[in-house]
């Protein structure tokens, strides 16, 4: 059990770095699209226009979440599907690896 538990945190770790790193230059290049200047590099800098910087936040903000938890249940999805059962972490809550293939409503 510890050896899954090892390999599901440095596979779901690996998932959502890679998904924020993608994300994040995804939002750089957008951002960079749409203003015409480069993003805030710390919004909580006072130099920053106030609205600029919250958009920035609440955009990077939202975006990373997402993405960082879309790549996590795909992982966990994919690690249930390997082994036959959710990673420890999960299977806290009482789901079982059937849950891993059925239909989300």
């Amino acid at each position: 059990m510890a050896s899954g538990s090892k390999v599901w945190t440095v596979f779901s770790l690996a998932a959502a770095v890679g998904a924020a790193a993608m994300t994040k230059k995804t939002l750089n290049t957008s951002w960079r699209a749409a203003t015409g200047k480069n993003p805030p590099a710390n919004p909580a800098d006072p130099d920053v226009d106030v609205w600029e910087a919250v958009a920035w936040a609440t955009l990077s903000g939202s975006a990373i979440g997402l993405a960082r938890m879309f790549a996590a249940r795909k992982a966990a999805t994919y690690y249930a599907k390997s082994t036959g059962h959710l990673p420890p972490e999960l299977r806290k809550d009482g789901q079982d690896a059937s849950a891993a293939d059925a239909p989300t409503t």
